[in-house]
């Protein structure tokens, strides 16, 4: 069974702990970049399922490379701003979804209903 791996890319340190803190209870492994190539490397390395990227760090650009490099991946994008334009563009992009940064249950609830979609049944 593949482990389900978290790489958590925020520009707030405080929000970046809590959300750790939040995903561990529900993630095998979490890991806190601190910039777009850690977390690119960070994806590849741990064979994670899931990023929660910030848009105030990690370009809408960039998350469409991030989508073109890594099929599969569920990205879910936050913002300390967010609103409808921008989930509008954040989703064009590739996001899953995108949460205000301190909507701490709402990004868990996103990426877990993405990942239990793309999981395969058990046998």
């Amino acid at each position: 069974m593949q482990t389900l791996n978290v790489v958590i890319a925020q520009s707030n340190p405080r929000v970046a702990q809590e959300l750790t803190a939040a995903l561990e209870q529900h993630f095998d492994f979490v890991y806190n970049a601190c910039n777009l190539d850690d977390a690119r490397h960070a994806i590849a390395k741990y064979r994670a399922r899931v990023a929660i990227l910030d848009v105030e760090l990690v370009s809408l650009s960039e998350v469409d490379n991030l989508r073109r490099q890594f099929a599969g991946l569920c990205m879910v994008c936050t913002h300390r701003l967010a609103d409808e334009e921008m989930w509008t563009d954040a989703v064009d992009a590739g996001a899953s979804d995108l949460y205000d940064a301190g909507d701490f249950q709402g990004i868990l609830l996103a990426a877990l209903r993405r990942i239990s979609a793309t999981r395969p049944a058990a046998a």
